[in-house]
């Protein structure tokens, strides 16, 4: 009754008409960033923190901002991924693999507003988790060391098996030549400088932007003049912008337990959205993928990343609300945006400034009706953008990619960078490796090293810390059964139809 008390409170702050109009405001600016390739909700969320400061708005109002922006980001990130196949950021890679099958299958409408109700609904539940369950999740994710986290990372990665089924050895391919480019550069241990070739501008590695906007959009356009060149139909007419109430129903179960796993991989400090789309998106396919229509348009599996990512996003809070730790990039900049008020994050936050933590949960449910009353409607608005001509809309791609690539470090080497990933990536692309996988190989490859260095730190080089916890013993073997079990399934049903066959015959 005291949290239920403590809701109506934050309510009460929300719906004041000030902060209605920020996250307002903030949710459509959110949306138009998430839209576009490589800025991802950091990015977002840092530009308009100088500004809510500047501007001297009180901390709630500030972090209401942010927080619209956070979420607004995460529902436009699916747009790009599903109309152009170049995800927004990291999180919709998943999204682009089913959403843009779909895109050229007509469907582009129904994708959009798919991708929005499921986004809705993780946050929903994750929202809902929040409240209930902030104090308990984050004790909880006080468990995972650097052991726990690298057994984590190599569970994602055994995941990629499961993404793209009948090519399991290209999948893990692409997924190494990722966690190979995750190592360029100045080796944060040692200092020594790996891959660069004595070049200066790979001494802080490869910028994630310049990868993907390389591996999609780039080879993305390269495909799509091919096309254009044999005559190919790039993408087929939009037809219904809505979803019916079949494909709600068909959707609704994989949406549901992607919101509670992304929730709970986004209380984890660091997992973030990538992880929990890859993790759920492989769950929906394992589940539900009886026809082998995964990764060719299926339905399911855009509405289980982009449930996943946003209850992952919303998952996030509880870690820095709760521990004062940041639970993805993005909630690090919002702590920021705390210490510019002089509020410290913890445990003490809930009963110093009630005010600002329970607003803040208020205005996450606030700003996601916003966010599915703004979207839904914009559908069509966004479908326009595939009837654009290919001579115009090639162009177009070509100059917001080249844009956003050079505002990174402003120096021509990144758009050179930019252009040989994409010829790799169009070749890679014709010979049928998954982008997905080596992108989350690349995604991963950082945080993978990092906590397998310090895991063995605390140990003294002792490999056994990496598998001495029940946490980490339990994703081990997860992990394991995702190499193992697949391939005895698939030997399996091959047995099972070689025997069919054998009965027919005679």
């Amino acid at each position: 009754m005291d949290t239920l008390g403590f809701l109506g409170q934050g309510f009460a702050v929300a719906m004041k008409p000030g902060n209605l109009l920020v996250a307002l405001i903030g949710s459509f600016i959110g949306t138009i960033v998430g839209m576009l390739p490589g800025l991802g909700p950091i990015n977002g969320v840092a530009i308009l923190l100088p500004l809510a400061f500047a501007l001297k708005l009180p901390p709630e109002t500030a972090l209401i901002l942010l927080a619209a922006v956070y979420m607004g980001c995460e529902y436009g990130g699916r747009i790009s991924s599903i109309l152009l196949n170049v995800p927004g950021d990291a999180g919709a890679i998943m999204t682009a693999m089913d959403g843009n099958p779909m895109a050229k299958q007509g469907k582009a409408g129904v994708a959009l507003s798919i991708s929005a109700w499921s986004s809705f609904v993780g946050s929903v539940v994750a929202i809902v988790g929040l409240v209930l369950f902030a104090p308990l999740l984050a004790g909880w994710s006080l468990a995972f060391g650097p052991a726990e986290y690298f057994a984590l990372m190599i569970f994602a990665i055994a995941c990629l098996g499961g993404m793209v089924g009948d090519k399991p050895v290209k999948t893990i391919l692409a997924a190494l030549i990722g966690l190979f480019m995750a190592t360029v550069g100045v080796d944060a241990n040692s200092g020594v400088y790996r891959f660069t070739f004595d070049d200066i501008h790979l001494a802080d590695g490869i910028q994630f932007i310049v990868v993907v906007i390389g591996f999609f959009s780039v080879s993305e356009i390269l495909l799509m003049l091919e096309q254009t060149h044999t005559g190919e139909t790039v993408i087929k007419q939009t037809g219904r912008m809505m979803f019916n109430l079949r494909e709600m129903v068909e959707t609704w179960w994989c949406t549901l337990y992607s919101s509670v796993i992304g929730f709970v991989i986004g209380v984890l400090p660091g997992a973030g959205a990538t992880i929990a789309s890859a993790v759920t998106y492989m769950t929906a396919k394992r589940l539900h993928d009886k026809e082998g229509t995964f990764g060719n348009g299926d339905i399911r599996g855009v509405a289980a990343p982009e449930a996943a990512n946003n209850a992952s996003a919303c998952g996030s809070f509880v870690p820095m609300l709760t521990l004062g730790v940041p639970g993805s990039g993005t909630t690090a900049v919002m702590m920021g945006a705390l210490t510019l008020y002089n509020i410290t994050p913890g445990p003490m936050l809930f009963t110093q400034q009630p005010d600002i933590v329970w607003g803040l949960i208020a205005s996450l449910f606030v700003g996601n009706i916003l966010l599915l009353i703004m979207n839904i409607p914009l559908v069509g608005v966004f479908t326009r953008m595939l009837s654009v001509p290919l001579f115009l809309l090639v162009p177009g791609i070509a100059a917001i990619s080249t844009v956003g690539v050079y505002a990174v470090h402003s120096t021509t080497f990144d758009l050179v960078m930019m252009a040989l990933l994409g010829v790799f990536g169009y070749l890679l692309r014709k010979m049928s490796f998954p982008m997905s996988a080596l992108i989350l190989g690349f995604v991963l490859g950082e945080m993978l090293e990092q906590n397998l260095r310090r895991a063995l730190s605390i140990s003294n080089g002792d490999l056994h810390i990496l598998w001495e916890s029940p946490i980490s013993l339990g994703l081990w073997l997860m992990a394991g059964a995702m190499l193992v079990v697949p391939p005895l399934l698939r030997l399996r049903r091959r047995r099972k139809s070689a025997q069919a066959i054998a009965v027919s015959t005679v």
